[in-house]
């Protein structure tokens, strides 16, 4: 059963006690919410989809193991994408001989398909084609900035937790990233003006 993002935000304080007093039904849900997010953000380090849900059920083991000091935690959104990083992270290191001093500079990260109906907006096939295009051929670091603000709706502050990286810098990627974005756009643009023209 998944929670809508109203009851997350509002209720993830409750929800936490519950926990912490070994309320199945809250950990469930809390689960449920977040699975599929963690996963995917998982599996953009690691890139093996058994490696990553390993990784996500890991992460909510010992949350469960661990459940009287959930009282604790001040956010729980940064609290699991940062354990689901380290874990994976860790992962990655046990694979790795070399030592990872910037991990996200050396992964290929991989956007999900947002569902995006018509009314939602307004856009041909072909622009967001474009956009797709433009936003996988951003640097790893800056993509996955990207993925975490704009696919995972997360807040700055919260990524900047997650990463370990200053607001600023995520300031600095999320501008690289929109100006490459709308660059591609008027490109596009560009040249289908001058192609009909001709």
């Amino acid at each position: 059963m998944e929670i809508n993002n109203q009851l997350a935000e509002d209720s993830l304080p409750i929800i936490l006690q519950q926990i912490a007093a070994g309320d199945e039904v809250a950990f469930r849900q809390v689960f449920a919410f977040f699975y599929k997010r963690l996963y995917h953000f998982a599996f953009v380090i690691v890139k093996t989809k058994e490696s990553a849900e390993e990784i996500v059920e890991d992460v909510f083991i010992r949350i469960w193991q661990h459940r009287a000091n959930l009282a604790n935690i001040q956010n729980l959104k940064v609290y699991l994408y940062t354990a689901t990083k380290n874990t994976a992270l860790n992962y990655l290191s046990k694979k790795a001989r070399e030592n990872i001093t910037e991990p996200f500079d050396h992964i290929n990260i991989e956007l999900i398909q947002p569902a995006i109906s018509p009314e939602q907006i307004m856009i041909t096939g072909e622009m967001y084609k474009k956009i797709q295009e433009a936003v996988d051929a951003l640097p790893p670091r800056c993509k996955m900035i990207f993925k975490l603000i704009r696919e995972d709706g997360l807040k700055y502050k919260e990524v900047s937790e997650i990463l370990n990286i200053s607001v600023n810098t995520i300031d600095v990627q999320m501008a690289i990233a929109v100006k490459r974005i709308a660059l591609a756009l008027e490109t596009d643009m560009h040249f289908k003006r001058h192609s009909t023209f001709k």
